[in-house]
């Protein structure tokens, strides 16, 4: 079975490299992430100085010149085709209470930028004090809910632009 990799150089070239190109690749491995490459009877000096695995992304220093380079398989694109990746932005646009109880601090205001985890606001439910964080990154378009409020389970309390 073929496989295929899609990579993206600077987030600006892309190109396709099939698994026999990869393995008749002229690579020779120099020491610990540097190599020394043939292509097309042309020597290049290449190092890998940054690994993102998560991401699949690397930056590689080619006869002293930088280049971000992301490499995604087969699956990774259909992946990201069905909307499942992990690198996807949260598309949540409102916060709802989670449970019944009482608004003790509510910690943002309309046209603040939040950033993912912040708090929003404190909510005592049971005794208990919760702090409730934003899911995304992003700006508040509306707050629904002061400080002292009782509210209801799954009563809408913000919303995101």
């Amino acid at each position: 079975m073929s496989k295929n990799f899609k990579i993206k150089v600077n987030n600006t070239i892309d190109f396709d490299v099939s698994n026999e190109e990869v393995l008749n690749f002229d690579a020779l491995q120099t020491s610990k992430g540097k190599y020394h490459i043939l292509k097309d009877n042309k020597s290049f000096k290449a190092e890998i100085t940054e690994t993102d695995f998560n991401k699949k992304s690397y930056q590689v220093k080619v006869n002293n010149n930088m280049y971000n380079v992301a490499i995604s398989n087969e699956l990774d694109l259909l992946i990201k085709d069905m909307g499942l990746s992990s690198t996807t932005k949260k598309q949540v646009h409102a916060i709802k209470a989670p449970m019944p109880g009482l608004i003790l601090e509510m910690q943002v205001k309309v046209g603040q930028e939040v950033n993912e985890n912040d708090t929003l606001f404190i909510l005592e439910a049971m005794k208990m004090e919760n702090s409730i964080t934003s899911p995304r990154t992003g700006i508040i378009k509306s707050i629904l809910a002061k400080n002292g409020d009782a509210v209801e389970k799954n009563q809408l309390l913000i919303e995101f632009e």
